[in-house]
Formats: structure tokens, C-alpha cells, sequence
């Protein structure tokens, strides 16, 4: 994949913090923040940052746990899983909402960026997009495996942006009630589009994670690349 990419540093009321910015070739496209799961700016979200950034995306990861450490990257073995819930259950959910609103202030001033932006998140970060689309931030927001969003429901009558949501039928994180409730209540919202993947379990984009599952990756890519397309 020809990408330039980079961490770069961005201001906060509570100080600097990184994010990995990863640039098309040509360097100028629209925005995506993309927004970590549990595990940290990993190797897995750089991977998927370069990813968007072939596909002609400028992409910027901020490094949502940096209050705890920076640039904490984790695996997806026994010890990662139980940091990386510390670290979820150690966040302050408001101040990440923050961080968010700071990089995409960066991400809309950088030189290359054409126009909208949109939100990308995995796991921790699907919720988090969810949260940013309500808030107004993007243009557009996309969330994979999104847990929690189940329990925000309430800000529904907020998003006023098209919005994408990926899940997995087996997935053991999210409850296939939790998915039902969630496509109920935008159901008569037709600017939000959700796609469940067959035998799909959580994290199934991950190819770090036995949960992996090619087939609903390429799909759900394949969705989201078309649905930025149409809106970016």
C-alpha cells in the first residue's frame, strides 16, 4: 500500500496527546478520525488507518488512553485483554469525547483534507462514533461491533448524520437483543444502515484475533467503502 504516515501531536486543554496519521498517495482526500478498540493505536488500527489511506482517505488515529501512558499498544492474549479492560473502565468517557473534538479540528485543518469528514470506529471506538455522530462532529460515521451503544439509545433523536453499523451474528460481546433493539430504534431512520454478518463473531476485521473472519471483513469493508464514497 503507498501511504506516508506519521504520529503527529495535538493540543488539548489537558495537554498534548499522539495520533497516527496516515496519508493517501497524492496526500489529499477526505477525512476519517478513526477511533481504537480497546487495545490502544495497535498494529491492527495502523494497519487499518494505511488500509483507508490506499483506499484515498486522509486517516487520524488519536491515541484515546494517552492520560494512562503514551501510545500504549496491546495484543489481543490474555494479559492485552485484561489491560485493555483496565484501561476502558480508566477512561474518562467525556474527556475521550474531547480528544475526539480536537483531533477532528486538526484532521479538517490539514492541508490535504478535500471537503467532509467522517468517523470510523472499531469495538470501544464503534460506540465512540456513535457518540461523535451525535454530537454533531462528522459527516458521517461508521461503527463496527459498536458495544454499548445498546445502552445510548436515548441519543437517537441526535444523529442527524448518515450512520453505518457492522455487527456479528455470534457475537458473544453484544447480544443478537442488543443488535434487534438498536435496528427498532432507527428503523424509521433512513439515514442509518445496519448489517449483521453471518456466523460473524466480535472483532471479526481483526486479522490479529482468532475471531478473524475474512469473508464478512471484505464485506463489511466493501460496505463502508461505498457508503463513505457516496457521503465524503
Amino acid at each position: 500500500m503507498e501511504t506516508n504516515s506519521q504520529w503527529i501531536e495535538i493540543d488539548s486543554a489537558d495537554g498534548a496527546f499522539g495520533a497516527y496519521l496516515s496519508l493517501p498517495r497524492g496526500g489529499k482526500g477526505p477525512g476519517i478520525v478513526l477511533l481504537q478498540e480497546i487495545f490502544g493505536v495497535n498494529q491492527h488500527i495502523r494497519n487499518v488507518a494505511d488500509q483507508y489511506a490506499a483506499d484515498g482517505y486522509v486517516v487520524l488515529a488519536p491515541d484515546l488512553f494517552w492520560r494512562h501512558g503514551a501510545r500504549i499498544e496491546l495484543g489481543y492474549d490474555e494479559a492485552g485483554w485484561q489491560r485493555a479492560v483496565e484501561l476502558m473502565q480508566a477512561t474518562d468517557f467525556a474527556k475521550a469525547q474531547q480528544d475526539i473534538g480536537a483531533t477532528l479540528k486538526v484532521l479538517r485543518g490539514l492541508d490535504g483534507v478535500s471537503g467532509k469528514v467522517a468517523a470510523l470506529g472499531y469495538c470501544f471506538g464503534g460506540r465512540l462514533s456513535y457518540h461523535t455522530a451525535a454530537n454533531g462532529l462528522v459527516d458521517a460515521a461508521v461503527a463496527y461491533y459498536g458495544g454499548g451503544i445498546q445502552n445510548a439509545l436515548e441519543r437517537a433523536p441526535e444523529i442527524k448524520v448518515p450512520v453505518l453499523m457492522h455487527f456479528g451474528a455470534r457475537d458473544d460481546h453484544i447480544p443478537n437483543e442488543a443488535v434487534k433493539r438498536i435496528a427498532e430504534t432507527f428503523e424509521h431512520n433512513e439515514q442509518v444502515e445496519i448489517h449483521v454478518y453471518d456466523d460473524a463473531e466480535h472483532g471479526f476485521n481483526c486479522n490479529h484475533r482468532a475471531s478473524y473472519q475474512q469473508r464478512a471483513a471484505a464485506a463489511a469493508h466493501g460496505n463502508t467503502l461505498v457508503f463513505l464514497s457516496e457521503l465524503l
